[in-house]
């Protein structure tokens, strides 16, 4: 049996068959889970000639809903003629993010799925995009979705993080390879372990002079033990050599670069939940997500830092 069994897709507003929604579907139809498609309109998506989309007469938005509504439940009858289980749903709110999250919670998914929403540097700089919003706050797997030139991706990435101080983050690493997996199994793909050595993240504090570079050769060392975690973590799970990538460099920009002259489909992540200047600075994952081609499956952690 599948451990997809319930698949819950965010559709555009724009009523197209995004890439986010092809993948739900040949996802559906490669594990047999049941698939319900939702469109959430908001009044900023609201096309009209009024000042501001607030002030749209009822009969206005109630028109541009049920304009939506046709073209997804035609959408959906499609899917079911094939022999899927599809069913759909528009519905108008004032407060995305809350929506979003109650109706992943009462929908009981195994999976959200949703297009990635490209946001420019100087929008990011005055308000968190939607995306970055769910990979903080969504309490399920979220599969964000960067383009789907096949039904199904040949090629899963699961990033770990074999060598950390951090006490959960074996846990996460063994979530991260299970959800990565999962995927591949399901799809027919490749799966392949990453893990990004950055010397730049380490520091030591000797004798009160704050914080400072580790010499080359501590530097080389602790570079080599992450080395030996990370093959011992890949032959823990059965990863062959060739499926094994240890990469030393910037997390989001060698991840970025790996990912184009790799063809990955799917980049596995894990995510965390972040309080303060940290929920400021983002995560890698947030990083990331504007630069790679692929889409990226995030597995939600619990930050233990305050």
């Amino acid at each position: 049996m599948s451990k997809y069994q319930h698949l819950l897709l965010l559709a555009p507003a724009e009523m197209r068959r995004s890439p986010a929604f092809e993948r739900a579907l040949a996802l559906a139809g490669a594990t047999g889970a049941t698939l319900h498609i939702v469109i959430f309109l908001h009044p900023s998506s609201l096309e009209s000639g009024w000042l501001a989309p607030q002030e749209a007469p009822q009969e206005v938005r109630e028109a541009y809903v049920q304009r939506h509504r046709e073209w997804l439940d035609e959408q959906a009858a499609s899917a079911r003629r094939q022999g899927q289980q599809v069913s759909s749903e528009v519905a108008w709110v004032e407060h995305p993010l809350q929506d979003i999250i109650l109706h992943v919670r009462e929908a009981r998914a195994d999976l959200l799925i949703k297009d990635v929403q490209h946001e420019s540097a100087l929008h990011r700089a005055f308000a968190t995009p939607l995306d970055w919003q769910l990979l903080r706050d969504c309490p399920i797997p979220l599969y964000l979705v960067n383009r789907a030139e096949q039904p199904l991706p040949r090629k899963v990435v699961a990033t770990v993080d074999p060598f950390h101080a951090e006490g959960q983050i074996h846990a996460v690493n063994e979530q991260i390879i299970a959800a990565a997996r999962t995927l591949a199994d399901e799809c027919s793909a490749e799966l392949h372990l990453l893990h990004v050595f950055d010397p730049s993240g380490i520091y030591s504090v000797e004798r009160g002079l704050g914080a400072m570079p580790l010499s080359a050769g501590l530097s080389d060392g602790v570079r080599q033990s992450q080395e030996d975690a990370f093959e011992l973590l890949a032959e823990r799970h059965g990863i062959g050599q060739h499926q094994q990538h240890f990469l030393v460099g910037s997390a989001a920009r060698v991840i970025a670069e790996f990912a184009e002259r790799e063809q990955v489909d799917v980049l596995v992540m894990g995510t965390t939940h972040r309080r303060g200047l940290n929920k400021l600075l983002g995560s890698t994952v947030e990083h990331v997500l504007y630069r790679v081609p692929c889409g990226i499956l995030a597995i939600k952690r619990k930050d233990s830092a305050p």
